[in-house]
């Protein structure tokens, strides 16, 4: 496991601007942000458009695998 809890490869939802959720796939953290004193991030990948994004930590949430 990570730092924030998550593990490579575990099921999340990301939350959107709007409020709703994208199913995604935790890829590891974004040290480089708290490094420059920026909030923590998470990478993640998309896979129902096989694209990668990072975001915020806090707006990832753990998603039950079988979701």
């Amino acid at each position: 496991m990570d730092d924030d809890g998550f593990r490579e490869g575990q099921p999340v939802w990301v939350i959107q601007d709007d409020g709703s959720t994208r199913a995604g796939v935790y890829v590891g953290g974004g040290e480089n942000a708290t490094w420059f004193g920026g909030a923590p991030l998470a990478y993640v990948v998309f896979p129902d458009t096989r694209s990668g994004a990072e975001v915020p930590i806090d707006r990832v949430t753990p998603r039950d695998a079988t979701a």
